[in-house]
């Protein structure tokens, strides 16, 4: 256990850049929940917080990388508009792909996802539907983003992202089908879907890229009600991630 100092203060505040997460290997989660769903999936390099957290919340397993803060420290930390008394700073791991895992399952591919909320909401639906791995391409944004770890709800310790340039995935597994979601598809509940492979979502404002699209096996439709006066255009990636991965797993969910 240590006291908080200027060090340590100027990382935790650096971390909130991108720039500075990948030059140090670390992130920051932060908050009770945030931190007790996260504390075992990752190495903690500090564990920061008021005493009066430790005392109700910590263990002699955060003792040595525990440091204390009072709360006016704590709100220089923080990137919530309400300061938590915890914030975690963890190593980024380095992931490998478990190439059979991927061929045997169903997986999430996000070309340019640019929202934080939005990738967060994506990884949360992948937990909850047992997909373990999803790859985005280099301009999505950055999962050890702030907003999208605690989007996460934990979910950020159990499914892991790989930013790769989405030809070489394809490339890289040849012959597994890959679904795409578009305006001009074929209606998602009228196929016989399998529930392996790909299933690429697009830009919030932009949709699936010309360059991906080219590459999707599968153009499904996510029909809407007859139309009756007015209603929304689109639906949000997140939703449309819902619906299309529910419906892709639909026969294992059932058996």
């Amino acid at each position: 256990m240590t006291d908080i100092n200027t060090g340590i203060i100027k990382l935790v505040r650096s971390l909130a850049l991108k720039k500075n997460r990948d030059d140090e290997g670390l992130f920051v989660a932060e908050g009770t929940k945030c931190v007790r769903d996260t504390w075992d999936a990752f190495q903690c390099r500090y564990l920061i917080a008021t005493r009066a957290w430790y005392e109700q919340c910590g263990n002699a397993s955060h003792y040595d990388r525990l440091v204390l803060a009072p709360k006016g420290q704590m709100a220089r930390m923080s990137q919530f508009s309400t300061p938590s008394d915890v914030i975690a700073v963890y190593e980024i791991p380095q992931h490998e792909v478990d190439t059979e895992r991927v061929r045997r399952g169903l997986n999430i591919v996000l070309d340019n996802i640019q929202d934080p909320g939005n990738l967060g909401t994506i990884i949360r639906l992948a937990d909850w539907y047992g997909i373990r791995d999803i790859f985005a391409s280099p301009t999505t944004v950055d999962v050890y983003n702030h907003k999208v770890v605690q989007a996460t709800m934990g979910a950020i310790s159990r499914v892991t992202v790989h930013y790769q340039e989405l030809d070489n995935v394809f490339d890289d597994f040849e012959g597994l089908p890959i679904y795409g979601t578009f305006l001009d598809g074929d209606n998602i509940y009228a196929q016989s879907l399998e529930p392996r492979g790909f299933v690429v979502f697009g830009n919030e404002g932009k949709g699936i890229g010309a360059k991906v699209a080219e590459r999707v096996t599968h153009r499904l439709l996510i029909p809407a009600a007859p139309r009756q006066g007015q209603r929304s255009e689109s639906l949000n990636v997140g939703v449309a991630a819902a619906i299309t991965v529910s419906e892709l797993l639909r026969a294992t969910l059932t058996t």
